[in-house]
């Protein structure tokens, strides 16, 4: 258990930005629990949902860098939330599944060629004795806006996608499981991505929330 309690290249709590990050929004609670579910809400409300943004670099992906950025995509924000539970001696690992994502803009698909999203992050915290799976990437305002159920956790179960938005399309389906690691397998998502998917630096320079609008918009 002790890996999953330590800092790495990118689970880089020990540095101010996450810390002040965990101070304030851990909650003053004693109980581990708590204090995680605090801090899930934190990291998904908190850091906006941009699957624009992927930068598969130790920089990139470090807790710090989301934090700064304020925004990031399913395995940044798995990653933060993992070095806030760390930060606090609760044991946390990232997870990873390839999931069929529905909520999709035209810009991705033509990039991906796909609607597979491969190497889903989300984390998993050890409280009261078991390993429950977090998924805090969807925040409260997108949610809302393209109506979707809000992906809420407890700390006792665990929070996975559910498969239908809230007028019952098709939002989310877990194709395959790919494990818990204690730190990024980032050689291993570069090379599934090498071999699946077509994409340039358009991206980055597009906005996520303003394409999926004008999907809804027709």
């Amino acid at each position: 258990m002790q890996k999953y309690i330590q800092s790495t290249p990118t689970i880089d709590f020990n540095l101010r930005t996450v810390s002040e990050f965990v101070k304030k929004n851990a909650g003053n609670h004693a109980d581990p629990l708590k204090q995680a579910v605090s801090l899930y809400y934190a990291v998904r409300d908190g850091i906006r949902y941009d699957p624009y943004s992927i930068d598969l670099t130790v920089e990139g992906l470090r807790a710090s860098t989301t934090l700064i950025n304020g925004r990031g995509w399913c395995v940044a924000k798995a990653i933060l939330l993992a070095a806030c539970c760390r930060s606090l001696k609760i044991p946390a690992r990232l997870g990873y599944a390839d999931i069929r994502n529905h909520l999709s803009t035209k810009r991705m698909r033509e990039q991906m060629k796909t609607d597979v999203f491969y190497w889903h992050g989300y984390t998993s915290i050890y409280l009261n004795g078991q390993w429950v799976k977090a998924t805090p990437v969807f925040n409260i305002e997108l949610c809302n806006k393209f109506n979707l159920l809000t992906l809420d956790f407890d700390g006792t179960r665990d929070s996975i996608y559910h498969p239908f938005d809230l007028s019952g399309n098709r939002h989310m389906e877990y194709l395959n499981d790919r494990g818990d690691f204690d730190d990024v397998p980032i050689d291993a998502i570069i090379a599934t991505f090498q071999k699946e998917y077509v994409v340039d630096d358009s991206l980055e320079k597009a906005d996520f929330e303003k394409d999926v609008e004008n999907e809804i918009r027709g």
